[in-house]
């Protein structure tokens, strides 16, 4: 694999000079403990996934890596650094005034807030913009009927890295009732990109992209400021790009999974209409081309090639993370079918998570915080018929031009449906937490 990446290291080194106020302490030319290449240091990467050999020995693909593990967001984090004179929560709403109404509504907006969005209304020429409502469609399947079964599974995986996942424990933002809060915000996110027009210019997935955006750049700005934690020589820089691609391309690195092992190079029509719209969507999150490819094979060894060069680590931290995370209630309600739906999805991300990073191993689940239990297995077993049946027939009608409209507009309705049972993402962060 052959990556162009120049421009990206330059970017990375001007990190230093362009936001001295963020970056001042950071030492671009040395790489951080938590990168490795050493064949003998254990990885990230599961030996079932891949050949991590093959991987480090692609010298293009770990240096695009090591370059981005350095790679932050100035555009946004100058709109973090604004925190030192306006409160979070007037950051927050002069995004949202600016994504809502438009730049020329709000003509005295801070320079860097204007900035962001207006790099964020241009589309860039690596993105065909024909296919991503399309393939907004083909997401809302998954978004409608899956979700609320997968999203719990997908967020824990981000904490079976102690480098990864430090960022996360240092704000404090899974502690407690904040795990269910920060669960149902990630999952608001990824549902309602998925509505028609949600990611153009005035929809509301440009706005909850701008808001993410932010948000990464706040936890970045006050990991570097407030917390006494973060060592930039063992952990580089907080939420670096590289550890944002896994969350914005996981639909297309399972797509293009499932690609490679029926023997195809390329996406299908409407799989390819799907791999644009993530693309886009990691546009609109800050993400750069060089880490979203198009092909099956890129995205895979993207994945892979990212997992083989981190450091193995799954410490305390990690295990009160992934503890937090199984533990919170994110139902709206306490009545009998919200426990009952609770239980259920409970049930189903253990499972998901026991498969995917202990090999089905519950021994090993359980030193990891997650306990699988005769239950868990009772319901799954119980509900996947409904489940998978209904997302078969709704997959199948989809594919008939007459019943697609009705299909769709039932699809829309239960990304709503969602949606209100999640509740509005509310983006804020309190640095109060990042000095503990």
């Amino acid at each position: 694999m052959s990556v162009p990446h120049t421009a990206l290291a330059e970017r990375v080194a001007a990190q230093r000079t362009d936001l001295p106020e963020v970056y001042g302490g950071i030492d671009f030319a040395a790489v951080p403990y938590r990168f490795t290449v050493d064949p003998a240091a254990p990885s990230a990467l599961p030996a079932r996934r891949g050949d991590r050999a093959a991987y480090l020995a692609d010298t293009a693909l770990v240096d695009l890596l090591r370059t981005a593990t350095l790679l932050g967001d100035v555009t946004a984090d100058r709109v973090a650094a604004l925190s030192s004179s306006y409160r979070v929560s007037e950051l927050v709403t002069m995004v949202a005034q600016v994504c809502r109404d438009g730049l020329d509504a709000h003509p005295d907006t801070p320079a860097p807030v204007a900035a962001l969005i207006r790099e964020m209304e241009r589309p860039p020429d690596w993105i065909d913009r024909d296919l991503v409502e399309r393939g907004a469609a083909v997401a809302r399947l998954s978004a409608g009927l899956l979700a609320p079964f997968i999203t719990r599974g997908a967020f824990i995986a981000t904490f079976t890295n102690s480098y990864a996942a430090l960022p996360m424990t240092i704000t404090g933002a899974l502690s407690g009732t904040r795990a269910a809060h920060r669960v149902n915000e990630t999952t608001a996110f990824f549902a309602v990109t998925t509505l028609p027009g949600a990611l153009d210019r005035y929809g509301p997935g440009f706005q909850a992209a701008a808001m993410v955006r932010l948000m990464h750049s706040m936890v970045r700005y006050n990991a570097l400021h407030r917390s006494t934690r973060w060592d930039p020589a063992v952990y580089g820089i907080p939420v670096p790009q590289s550890d944002q691609l896994p969350a914005g391309l996981i639909g297309p690195y399972l797509t293009s999974l499932r690609a490679l092992r029926s023997g195809r190079t390329e996406f299908t029509s409407g799989e390819r209409a799907m791999v644009e719209f993530s693309r886009y969507r990691c546009f609109l999150l800050g993400l750069p081309e060089e880490l979203v490819p198009s092909t099956p094979q890129g995205i895979v060894d993207m994945f892979h090639g990212r997992a083989a060069t981190l450091r193995h680590g799954f410490d305390d931290d990690c295990l009160r993370l992934v503890r937090s995370t199984m533990d919170a209630y994110l139902r709206p309600g306490d009545g009998p079918f919200d426990r009952a739906a609770d239980a259920v999805e409970r049930s189903y991300s253990k499972v998901a998570f026991t498969q995917a990073f202990c090999d089905g191993d519950r021994a090993i689940a359980r030193r990891m915080g997650v306990d699988l239990t005769f239950a868990d297995y009772a319901r799954v077993a119980v509900t996947a018929p409904f489940l998978a049946g209904r997302v078969l027939v709704v997959g199948l009608a989809a594919r008939r031009r007459r019943l697609r409209p009705l299909v769709d507009r039932y699809l829309v309705r239960q990304v709503r449906h969602r949606l209100d049972v999640y509740g509005i993402p509310k983006y804020t962060s309190d640095v109060a937490e990042y000095a503990h």
